[in-house]
């Protein structure tokens, strides 16, 4: 074996190794539990240490196996490929608003993308949808393999309808390979959605995230949080995700739990 055949063997393995989760590099830590029955929610929480390829988890089997509509955590990948494909221009592109009075004042107006992307503001995403197609986006979701794959019959819709179903290990891998520039998409793309993805910026540590709030067939109120924490230069991904009744407030209950479990584990306090 050549020393380059043996440079691609070894960054190849890197990335398998990193890119899975097996028992051998797992901690379950029952300990978040509290956090769910306090907020009288279920899910589950994973953290994954790229530094030493280690994951945990609360509740593993939700966490691997379950798959739920993406709500709004989907304008991560509506973004890139709206960015990609030239639907959005750039971070500061406008669309004007169409009139129509919704339940969140914040996307009553003209949004730029970063703006729209901050506010979660649905009818912004939609027109972004449309103007990339059916035929588009499915191509997209097919090369990313993206949770099932299903558009369904609205592409306006598809991510908040449970047409579209992802489960939480394949979100924190989306993020994982949007920090590290693994996507099919070119690099100005993902910096520009890693760049509106983040929510604080400090001495201690960078916070970027996307969150997402739906409802699951049942009625059931479902929510998530996906992302990255930096500290001392160094990445730590996560998923939270969790649901409760219809009358959850997701809103308040997700981002509570996040700071707390952050903190739990040694984050957002200078410690790392």
């Amino acid at each position: 074996m050549n020393q380059i055949t043996k440079a691609v063997f070894t960054l190849f393995f890197i990335g398998y190794v990193l890119s899975s989760c097996t028992p051998n590099n797992v901690t379950i830590d029952n300990s978040l539990k509290t956090y769910f029955d306090s907020a009288k929610v279920t899910g589950t929480f994973a953290l994954f240490d790229n530094g030493q390829g280690h994951f945990t988890i609360y509740n593993l089997s939700r966490f691997k196996d379950s798959a739920y509509t993406p709500a709004s955590t989907f304008k991560i990948v509506n973004s890139l490929i709206g960015l990609q494909t030239g639907r959005i221009i750039n971070e500061k592109m406008i669309i004007k608003w169409d009139g129509i009075k919704r339940w969140n004042e914040d996307w009553n107006k003209d949004l730029s993308m970063e703006e729209a992307f901050k506010v979660s503001a649905v009818p912004y995403y939609q027109e972004v949808a449309r103007r990339i197609g059916k035929d588009t986006m499915q191509g997209w979701l097919d090369s990313l393999k993206y949770g099932n794959h299903k558009i369904g019959n609205r592409v306006d819709s598809f991510w908040l309808d449970n047409s579209l179903k992802i489960t939480s290990d394949e979100q924190l891998g989306l993020v994982k390979k949007l920090y590290f520039g693994q996507l099919p998409f070119n690099k100005t793309t993902m910096d520009i959605v890693k760049k509106v993805m983040v929510h604080e910026n400090n001495a201690n540590y960078i916070l970027s995230y996307k969150t997402g709030w739906g409802f699951k067939e049942n009625g059931n109120a479902l929510g998530w949080i996906v992302g990255w924490i930096e500290e001392n230069k160094h990445p730590y991904f996560f998923v939270l995700n969790l649901e409760g009744n219809h009358d959850t407030n997701i809103y308040a209950v997700r981002q509570k739990m996040l700071t707390e479990i952050l903190k739990k584990l040694g984050f957002l306090e200078g410690k790392r």
